[in-house]
């Protein structure tokens, strides 16, 4: 009996190792031996067949899409851009076995520029660390961050007029904030923890923790789903019920992955985020990641108040009735309506 069980351990043994020594039998070749390329292109791709075996089918997927071979071509018409892996699953003799490359994928356009106009003014607290800014209705919230100065708070954005607020803890450090059906949500920058408050008064219902990703960043969502940046590549997609992380995109242009996404606003499909330690904003698209536009704020800064705390253009928001956006910075004096141009 003991003969007979090392017998079939021994073959299991075996038949894991060919699974995992197909890199010894196959290698994906793809044309100018790029790992690069754009969403569209079309590239020629081949088996390097290590052992002469008898390949009798091959076919190629990213995230799971089937991609056509015409004319020994593959067409990298996928929906999300960023770091893929192409698999390729080869049926070969009286056995099948996966291999993989991994490539990059970027967008086909090069950004949109934008710039902006200033419709109003309105008054903004200096002493706010802006993180997050989000409009439900008029009403503007706002979330700070610093240890021992973070607050989640409700805003007249006309006069600047706090008209509730809530202290976090002195030990956490707050981020951006998101509002979707009852509840506000807000991130803490590094303690892998975010809190649901109730709308109506803010009080807090429940504290949530993070998935696979480290930090907190930025906070927007569609009215179905909640978008999170973490100061990577990614912004990942979160479900309302759990705020577990469903799914992700990757931020990239048409030449590379970029990973400064930080504070965010959803609107039409696009996500409008400030560019981390930048007078800048991106337009995202929410499906794909591609970098479509960068708007340009330089030189609102200096029309705020200067003084030694004075830090970068961050704070977002949307106003859907009067169809403008609203920008500030930490520790601006200014709250800026603004529309935004295409240059």
């Amino acid at each position: 009996m003991k003969v007979f069980l090392f017998s079939i351990s021994t073959l299991f043994f075996l038949a894991c190792g060919d699974a995992t020594d197909a890199s010894k039998l196959f290698d994906i070749q793809l044309e100018g031996q790029k790992k690069s390329f754009h969403r569209n292109d079309k590239v020629g791709v081949a088996i390097k067949n290590k052992k002469d075996l008898n390949i009798s089918k091959v076919e190629y997927f990213i995230d799971g899409q089937l991609l056509p071979v015409e004319d020994g071509k593959i067409t990298l018409g996928i929906e999300k851009l960023g770091n893929k892996v192409l698999i390729a699953k080869i049926a070969y003799e009286d056995s099948s076995v996966d291999i993989t490359k991994k490539i990059k994928v970027l967008a086909e356009n090069s950004p949109e520029v934008y710039t902006y106009e200033i419709v109003n003014t309105f008054p903004h607290d200096k002493t706010s660390f802006t993180q997050g800014l989000e409009f439900n209705n008029d009403t503007l919230y706002e979330g700070t961050g610093r240890k021992g100065q973070s607050v989640l708070r409700k805003l007249d954005y006309k006069t600047g007029k706090v008209l509730q607020h809530i202290d976090l803890d002195s030990s956490v450090f707050g981020e951006g904030i998101t509002v979707l059906n009852d509840n506000v949500y807000q991130l803490t920058w590094q303690s892998g923890l975010g809190y649901i408050y109730n709308k109506s008064d803010l009080s807090k219902t429940e504290t949530f923790s993070y998935g696979k990703s480290k930090e907190g960043w930025g906070l927007c969502n569609d009215g179905k789903k909640i978008y999170k940046s973490d100061g990577t590549e990614k912004i990942w997609i979160l479900s309302p019920k759990d705020l577990s992380e469903v799914d992700f995109i990757e931020t990239v242009t048409n030449k590379s992955i970029f990973n400064k996404a930080n504070e965010l606003e959803y609107v039409d499909g696009k996500i409008y985020a400030n560019v981390w330690q930048k007078e800048s904003m991106m337009i995202i698209d929410a499906k794909s990641g591609a970098i479509e536009g960068v708007i340009n704020f330089g030189g609102l800064k200096e029309k705020v108040e200067q003084h030694t705390k004075l830090d970068v253009l961050n704070g977002v928001a949307y106003h859907p009735k009067r169809k403008t956006f609203f920008v500030t910075g930490k520790n601006w004096d200014k709250l800026f309506e603004v529309n935004i141009i295409k240059k």
